[in-house]
This record gives structure tokens, sequence and C-alpha cells, in this order.
């Protein structure tokens, strides 16, 4: 995350969509950094002779990426209670398509960041195998069944996607913003005009919102999800960004921002925890007094072909161990998947989660998985035609 107007800057904040982007990096528990062919290249070097090697595909910004305290924590305690070498690399482009890649000669043995979008991708093809760890008793069963039922993925932290709005925007809308319907965007082009998206056909965030909006019309309002679209592309002033960073830098940053954001729920509690409390808030899609949302679910999997199955058990075990989840709060800025363990006072600043309805429950991963490249292509070509020049 960017400067909050008014405030000094706070760290930045992980990138979303975890697997969508970053060079591959290798990682291990004493940092040594070297250059090759322009990639970064961290090992982290283990001191036992003979120690299995486990190999790990993720994304780059995961606890805050290599070298932070959290990051160290998760994998060099583990490393050391278990006398195994942890290789981490960082894929170019989604983690599914890459273990799709590498069917045929599997290089991994788990892979963190498979969300309730790509896991139901690479289960299809076969390349997870199904765990279910003991800790799992601790997840609710309804983050189990909205990535992956079956425990070919199992989920360590979930959040919603909301839109953002500042201060500003709020007093305009008379504080209507924060009981947002989907339609208010199509009846209101001063809405349309401050709202600022990410591309779905390039960012992870812009496809999930894609699908929110879609499961949204189809399921509370029973109408054409395509009626948005027609309505509120002509009406967008801001150009559909890249990726998430860019937008909310573009949200964060004055002058001439927009008045609106599509981002995450928890970035209300982010804000207060670096001392911008109220700067902006977030709100997600609203119908006769009942808040839906779509939520996002992030999770790890054993890739099929791994030969350290019982390592590989025993990780997934520790990611939803309460050491490790207790660090996704104020790192990875999500919710923990483990229900027993308690969020810090500045979630209050977020929208309750408990009182969204999670339209993931309507629907099928499956479904989704099954749809998503027809909705993309629909948007493609209203974006083709709509969108202002």
């Amino acid at each position: 995350m960017t400067a909050v107007p008014g405030l000094s800057a706070p760290p930045p904040r992980r990138l979303r969509g975890p697997g969508r982007l970053g060079k591959v990096l290798r990682v291990t528990a004493v940092v040594v950094v070297v250059l090759v062919a322009g990639i970064g290249v961290a090992e982290y070097l283990s001191t036992g002779l003979g120690e299995p090697t486990l190999v790990v595909y993720t994304y780059p910004s995961l606890f805050g990426g290599p070298g932070t305290p959290a990051y160290s924590e998760v994998f060099g305690t583990f490393a050391a209670a278990h006398h195994v070498h942890i290789e981490v690399e960082f894929p170019a482009g989604t983690l599914a398509s890459t273990l799709l890649a590498q069917s045929n000669a599997p290089q991994a043995d788990l892979v963190i960041g498979l969300d309730e979008i790509t896991a139901p991708e690479a289960e299809e093809h076969g390349l997870l195998v199904p765990y279910a760890p003991p800790e799992l008793s601790s997840v609710s069963p309804s983050l189990v069944g909205q990535i992956s039922p079956d425990d070919g993925v199992v989920p360590y932290e979930w959040g919603y996607l909301a839109i953002d709005y500042n201060a500003s925007f709020a007093a305009a809308s008379g504080g209507a913003v924060a009981h947002a319907t989907f339609p208010d965007f199509v009846t209101n082009s001063s809405w349309a005009n401050q709202l600022l998206i990410e591309d779905p056909t390039v960012d992870i965030t812009g496809e999930e919102f894609l699908v929110w909006e879609v499961e949204y019309y189809e399921q509370v309002l029973h109408q054409n999800w395509t009626t948005w679209w027609t309505g509120v592309l002509p009406d967008l002033t801001y150009k559909p960004a890249p990726d998430w960073g860019t937008a909310f830098a573009e949200f964060s940053t004055p002058p001439g921002n927009p008045g609106m954001v599509v981002s995450y729920s928890t970035d209300p509690a982010y804000a207060a925890y670096y001392g911008a409390g109220g700067q902006f808030n977030s709100t997600v899609s609203w119908a006769n007094g009942t808040a839906y949302g779509w939520r996002t679910i992030y999770g790890v999997g054993i890739v099929s072909g791994s030969r350290h199955l019982a390592l590989d058990q025993e990780f997934e075990q520790w990611l939803l161990s309460g050491p490790v989840q207790s660090l996704i709060p104020t790192n990875e800025w999500e919710y923990p998947a483990n229900g027993t363990v308690p969020l810090p006072p500045v979630y209050d600043a977020a929208l309750n989660p408990a009182g969204i309805v999670a339209l993931n429950a309507g629907t099928t991963p499956e479904a989704v998985a099954g749809s998503l490249n027809g909705w993309l292509n629909t948007y493609q070509q209203m974006a083709d035609q709509l969108l202002p020049p």
C-alpha cells in the first residue's frame, strides 16, 4: 500500500494476486543474494548435510517476503525443527499454470497461494494430493468447501473483496456509499465516474471483482450480469488498472485521485495500524438491508509427484498452527483460517465479516472455474465497445 493522504507513508503492503506475478526467487535460512541473468536468487543455507529439500512455490510477498521476521519464522522454524532444507520459488505466471506446465515432471513439493479461482483449475488436472491436516478441525467447513471440498487445497487465510471509498466521496454521497448496491453505479453516473477497477483480463483482483459482480446479479438480483457493465463502462473516468498495486496507488495518492477503488475489506484495519484510520473505509454490495460479498480464500496444497509426502503434510499442519496463523492478520492483512486465533484490535476498523453473506456459498469452485473464461471473453467484448477512448 502506498501513502495515505495527509499522513506519513506506511510500509508497502503486499501485492495482491498470489502467484500471478513475480520472477523466480529461491529462498532458504541464512540469506545470500546474487544475480543470475537478472533474476534475484536468495538461498537459505541449512547447516545439516544430507537433509531432504522441500521445494515450495508461492508468491513473492508471502508474510512480507524473504528477510522479514514473519517469513523467517514460518520457513526457518520449520526447517530447523524438521532438519530439512526449504527452497522457495516464485514462478512467473499463475501458480496453477506453472504446475500444469510441469505436470509430466513436477519440480515442487508444496504450493502456497492457490485461491478460490485457481485451486479448482489445478485440481481439475490432478496436480494436487488431497490431505486434511489435523489442524483443519479449527477451520470453518465453509472455507474448506469454498476453495476445495476434497482437501486438495487447504485454506490458510481469507478475506472479502470490497470497494474502498475516501472521506470526500463518502460526504458527497451523503453516506450512501456505505451501503452501496451494484445498481447504484448504473443509475448514478457520478458514482461510476469515481470508480477505479482492475482489468479482469490481466489482474486477479479484477478477475475476482468480475466474479463478485456476476454472482451478485445472478444470485441476488436474478438479472443478466452484463447489464451492470453496459451501464457502467461508458461512464468510467479512470481506465481499468493493470493490477491492484497500480489501482491502490492512484486511489491513495492525490491530487485528482478517484473516490473509490476495488480492493479489500481489511484495508481500513491496515490504515488504522499505521495511524491512518478514518482516511477511507470499505463497502461490499448491499440489497434489501443485507450485505453480500465475494470471499477470497488462499490455500496450500501438496503437489502430485512430491517425494516428501510426510514432510509436506507436516508443513500443512504447521501453516495452520497458532504460531503461524497469528502472523497473518498484520503481515498478510487477511483473516487467519484457524478460527481459534484472535484478531488484533485494529481489525475493529474493518467491515465485520460475520455480517457479510458470502456469495461463494451459492456456487461451487468448479462452477466458477468452468464459467470464468466465458465471463472474461464477454467482458472483453463489452470493454472493447464501451470503454471511453
